[in-house]
């Protein structure tokens, strides 16, 4: 099983849970041409709180497009984000949640493959380890640097130049 029929939903008659999900992704725009494509998923870490997905959304609208142009359905979907610096008591303690999560969604929706677009050093890991649960094909765009601020007129790294700063400031 490929596409749309992948993972079935068990109503009983496999014809009926087809033709459920045509008639929902019909809602979104999409045809009965469309049904037969293969489904590439688009798991993404997309947050306002995770300051190194801020060019995420774009990424995700060009990795749509070449989905399209190669004949693929793309089909996008959230996962927990994980922001380093916002997160109580570390990270690092949501890495395995996001990894779990992130594979059960990729399991349990009908996909053939996909991309995982995430960054930071905690949530790459993270998708990795849920593709290669999910034992399907898979590749990883990684969001890039964070976008740097500036103080007193200075360029800052991310976290290169807090604790130079951090006595300054106190």
């Amino acid at each position: 099983m490929k596409g749309i029929d992948k993972n079935l939903t068990k109503y009983s008659d496999p014809g009926f849970s087809r033709y459920v999900r045509g008639a929902f992704l019909a809602s979104e725009g999409f045809d009965t041409t469309d049904l037969d494509r293969p489904i590439i998923g688009i798991a993404n870490t997309s947050s306002d709180y995770t300051t190194c997905h801020r060019d995420m959304p774009a990424m995700i609208e060009a990795v749509k497009r070449g989905i399209s142009q190669a004949g693929g359905l793309p089909l996008v979907f959230p996962t927990i984000s994980l922001a380093e610096t916002l997160l109580s008591p570390t990270s690092m303690l949501f890495r395995n949640l996001l990894a779990m999560d992130t594979e059960e969604m990729i399991s349990a929706q009908p996909m053939d493959g996909v991309v995982l677009v995430g960054g930071c050093d905690k949530t790459v890991p993270a998708q990795l380890m849920a593709a290669a649960s999910a034992d399907i094909p898979a590749i990883s765009l990684i969001t890039g640097a964070m976008r740097t601020g500036s103080w007193q007129g200075e360029r800052l790294g991310a976290c290169t130049d807090c604790r130079r700063y951090w006595n300054q400031y106190r």
